[in-house]
């Protein structure tokens, strides 16, 4: 006999799906403290849920619980940014190759980057930039592979959330987004997977350049 995960309560969802978006958007900072009684206040609940979805997003990397200090949106360093940008690098690439090889539908991504083209403000393209990159791996035919990639996805979306606030590129990504679906839908996938690892290798150099590197970040 087998047994499915208990659903997570409606509160609760509602709760982690609200912290996770003012998190994924910089309303809430790294580093920021989150307050169980502040936050159930804000979201009319008592402090089960919060507690509930705090924990869950500890377990995604986008929280950091304490002890001590309690909750708190974790810090991203440099260190932090390669180690999920590394296992970007390795799965998110040979992802979309076999997406491109299956034939797969790449609709959704085209609507993720009109999306972002259309966003009104750097919240919503974010979003949209992350539905994009989705798009790209989620039909690879491998759904282990595709959960891996899930599993980062939030913390790789934090800290291209950490990035942009220091140093704005959109334009540049979404030129890039664009080549790479471009190369993508003309079943070019040795060209695209190449595009798409530049285009992840260099966003993280970028926003945290090594140390020899002098800390030039343009």
């Amino acid at each position: 006999m087998t047994f499915a995960p208990a659903p997570i309560p409606s509160r609760t969802q509602y709760v982690l799906e609200a912290v996770k978006h003012a998190i994924l958007t910089a309303q809430l900072r790294p580093g920021q403290a989150l307050v169980e009684t502040e936050l159930a206040a804000r979201f009319g609940v008592s402090k089960t849920p919060v507690r509930e979805a705090l924990k869950t997003l500890a377990g995604t990397g986008l929280v950091v619980m304490s002890q001590y200090k309690g909750a708190t949106v974790r810090l991203v360093d440099a260190a932090m940014a390669r180690e999920v940008y590394d296992v970007r690098l390795l799965l998110e690439p040979e992802a979309l190759r076999r997406s491109i090889t299956r034939g797969a539908s790449l609709e959704a991504a085209q609507e993720a980057l009109e999306k972002a083209d259309s966003a009104s403000d750097k919240a919503d393209r974010s979003l949209a930039n992350r539905d994009f990159h989705r798009a790209l791996y989620l039909r690879c035919g491998n759904p282990l592979l595709s959960r891996m990639l899930d599993e980062i996805r939030d913390q790789a979306a934090l800290v291209s959330t950490v990035a942009w606030s220091a140093v704005p590129s959109w334009e540049r990504e979404a030129a890039e987004h664009r080549e790479i679906l471009r190369l993508a839908l003309a079943g070019d996938a040795e060209a695209a997977t190449g595009a798409l690892h530049h285009h992840i290798a260099s966003f993280v150099h970028r926003a945290f350049p090594d140390d020899e590197d002098g800390g030039d970040t343009a």
